[in-house]
């Protein structure tokens, strides 16, 4: 429970300005094109912050990193209401983002250390979904709340959240009592490219980068689809398409509970083929049938995000290989991933419409799947 609710928190507080790039572009003056940076600065410092924050916990302890990194956050969230210029609130962002990157960084590697594998898998999935309910609840309820009071009222009560959820958290983690830490002696590079020396490894954070990359994709220029016409929804409509990521809180601890009796090995390609299947069914014209597909897409992409993240946990420390880095360089690669498709989406919808749009979210999901599919057939260390 204490990770699902860092989980939603942190996924909270890092999207929920993507509901107030118009506001943001309003209230400063800025270009649509700068605006966007209040997410972007962010995400980049969370990628730096993954590989800090993951071998730091090899060292220290998963806890200790987790605690202070919800607290540094949070309190950068209520400053980031009260910011009076955009300058600071970028450099505020990309702090905000380092700090953020703590929970991604030791979340899986804490619940596989802690729990007995008859339950983490599951434990996984539970934090996977809520990491999706905070990436929902930050862009739902910050979009709502910008219509009542402006952006610093959203972002106000955005804060009071992951004050609330950090508290929770503070009271409720349990400290590791089955860490080991890495060797104070193994240099911080030698310990990284040890993440790098397992093929299996390598497979997983590329099935990670190409299927975040074929999400983003649908979900980006998904937006732009249904404002356009024949839909011509308006913005605050096309915006409940984000309400299908409920579909992924429910899926991706099923998919936990069935890896631990069929395998990963089987469970991981089926919901990839799952994805597939939403991203062609989004192909059809009628608007019921467009969202039916989103929805499957979810279901799968979430699914296969949960059972995989576990898999990187699970092959690392039975690879005697330290778990927190390789969950670290997994979450890595995901939010490569994420910033590559959703370029590629906007380029392609301008140029192809959601065809094209398709065509990259497809080459992600296909390549995701070529992977899965070869590390079914992968030397095994006990971990199915």
């Amino acid at each position: 429970m204490a990770v699902f609710l860092a989980g939603l928190a942190v996924f909270a507080v890092l999207y929920a300005p993507q509901a107030l790039l118009p506001e943001l572009t309003r209230a400063f003056g800025v270009s649509p094109a700068a605006a966007t940076l209040s997410v972007s600065a962010a995400t980049a410092g969370l990628a730096v912050g993954l590989l800090v924050l993951g071998p730091l916990s090899d060292r220290i302890g998963r806890t200790p990193v987790l605690r202070t990194a919800l607290v540094t956050a949070t309190g950068l969230a209520v400053l980031l209401a009260l910011v009076p210029a955009w300058e600071p609130l970028l450099v505020l962002r990309g702090l905000q983002g380092f700090a953020l990157a703590g929970l991604p960084a030791v979340g899986v590697a804490y619940l596989r250390e802690e729990l007995d594998p008859s339950v983490s898998s599951r434990a996984i999935g539970l934090f996977v979904g809520g990491t999706a309910i905070g990436g929902l609840s930050g862009r739902v309820v910050a979009g709502a709340l910008t219509d009542l009071g402006g952006w610093r009222t959203a972002l106000g009560a955005i804060a009071v959240l992951a004050v609330a959820c950090t508290a929770a958290v503070w009271v409720l983690l349990p400290a590791s009592r089955r860490f080991v830490p890495v060797p104070r002696g193994t240099p911080v590079l030698q310990q990284l490219a040890r993440g790098f020396g397992d093929p299996v490894l390598l497979g997983l954070y590329g099935l990670a980068a190409l299927l975040m990359g074929g999400n983003v994709a649908v979900y980006n220029a998904g937006t732009f689809r249904l404002e356009a016409e024949p839909y011509g929804l308006s913005p605050t409509l096309a915006g409940l398409v984000f309400l299908t990521y409920l579909l992924g809180s429910v899926s991706s601890p099923v998919a936990g509970g069935l890896a631990e009796r069929a395998g990963r090995r089987v469970v991981v390609p089926v919901a990839i083929l799952l994805t597939g299947a939403g991203l062609l069914l989004t192909l059809a014209a009628p608007l019921a049938l467009f969202v039916l597909g989103l929805a499957v897409l979810t279901v799968g992409f979430f699914a296969a995000h949960g059972v995989a993240s576990g898999w990187v946990a699970a092959r690392a420390a039975l690879g005697e290989r330290a778990v927190g880095q390789a969950a670290s360089l997994y979450s890595f690669w995901y939010y490569v991933g994420s910033s590559v498709g959703g370029t590629l989406a906007g380029r392609a919808w301008a140029s192809a419409g959601w065809p094209g749009a398709v065509a990259v979210a497809g080459t992600g999901v296909g390549g995701a799947l070529v992977l899965a599919l070869l590390l079914g057939r992968s030397r095994s260390l006990r971990d199915r």
